[in-house]
Parts: C-alpha cells; sequence; structure tokens
C-alpha cells in the first residue's frame, strides 16, 4: 500500500526464503519493480532465478561482517534455518547438521551487483534472529532504503503469537533504538515485522 503509486523500484530481500509465497517482495516485482535477494539456502535461490531471472539472486549469508560463522541447518528450504544461536535454540526444533560458513555483508554484496550506486526503495530482512547485524553491514546513508521491513522475535514470550506482541519491549529493542538513530521511524508492526520509515520519505 505504501508503494501502490509506485510502478517502477527497487529492493533489497534479505532472508528471501520463497520467489512468490510470504513474499514482501513479489507483489512489486510482478509491476516492475527489480533487486536484489539474499539467501542461504541455494535451493531458495535457485528458484529465483527461475522465477525472477531479472533480479540479482545471491545464495549466501550476510551479517555485520565477513566472519565465519556457525549454520544451524534444520533442511533445505526450512524458514528457521540461521546463523543465531539463540533463536535455534528458542524453535526447538531438532537440528540435522551445524555447518561453518562465511558471511558477507550487504554493503559487499550490493557494491558487486549493478545497483552499486543505486538508493532503494525497500529493504525487507528476515534472518531469523541475525537481523541487527544485517542492518549494521549495509550504509543506510549511502544506499538509503526508504522504507525498511525487518522481522523481530521476540524471545521472551513462550509463543510467537499476537497476542504476545508488546510495544513498550518493541521500543527498548536494539533494532528500533539502532534504526531510530539512523532517521527512520517505527510505522507499523504487522505480526512480527516492524515496518520502518524514513522520515524524510514520502508516499
Amino acid at each position: 500500500k505504501i508503494f501502490k503509486k509506485q510502478n517502477k523500484g527497487f529492493y533489497i530481500d534479505v532472508g528471501c526464503q520463497h520467489p512468490i509465497k510470504n513474499s514482501n517482495t513479489y507483489l512489486l516485482y510482478k509491476k516492475g519493480w527489480e533487486g536484489i535477494n539474499v539467501d542461504l539456502d541455494k535451493d531458495n535461490i535457485e528458484l529465483f532465478k527461475l522465477s525472477r531471472p531479472h533480479d540479482h539472486n545471491y545464495h549466501g549469508a550476510v551479517s555485520s561482517a565477513l566472519k565465519e560463522v556457525d549454520l544451524y541447518f534444520y533442511h533445505k528450504k526450512s524458514p528457521i534455518n540461521t546463523i543465531d544461536k539463540k533463536t535455534s535454540e528458542f524453535h526447538k526444533a531438532e537440528i540435522s547438521s551445524i555447518k561453518k560458513i562465511k558471511t558477507e555483508t550487504l554493503n559487499s554484496i550490493i557494491l558487486a551487483t549493478k545497483y552499486k550506486d543505486q538508493t532503494f526503495d525497500l529493504l525487507s530482512i528476515d534472518v531469523e534472529g541475525h537481523e541487527l547485524d544485517v542492518l549494521k553491514g549495509i550504509d543506510l546513508i549511502k544506499f538509503s532504503p526508504k522504507v525498511i521491513v525487518v522481522e523481530y522475535l521476540d524471545l521472551t514470550v513462550s509463543k510467537l503469537e499476537v497476542k504476545n506482541l508488546n510495544i513498550e519491549l518493541i521500543l527498548k529493542t536494539d533494532i528500533y533504538n539502532y534504526l531510530v538513530s539512523k532517521d527512520y521511524i517505527l510505522v507499523n508492526c504487522i505480526y512480527s515485522d516492524l515496518i520502518f520509515v524514513n522520515k524524510n520519505f514520502r508516499d
């Protein structure tokens, strides 16, 4: 709805998972938008290459720096594969393996594409607890996304249900404080997604 009047635009979708189902960027792609999709599951990215050939589809893990981390792997295409240990423990699902992988920053990924000098309209991040690290790895001034959709998992609750969302806790999170310090305003909360808009954006 924010971008309903905009037929062309650019997005970054980190933890994109599936090109159509539960996608924050699919309807924009259908309108004529394009951008970068990133996921740590190679099979997911292969689906994106088939369904979104005009996008830059990248297989890899994203963090605040280039480093080696543990991947808590459940199964191929699992939406809860993560490099965040606390989130993995919260899910209480059976891990099939723990793999060593190397991360990259969003800056390094973007700069290796044709979008290196592009500003973005939408940044969507859903990486099972590692969202803040992803945010710290992108230059929000240079790439200046107008809207940021970021998943927030409150690991203090027993179940991730709508009734357990607590705005007072959200306002104390590192994600909220970091984005506010970067001139973003929290405008909505949809289940586990927080919607931030740059203070200079006019819809």
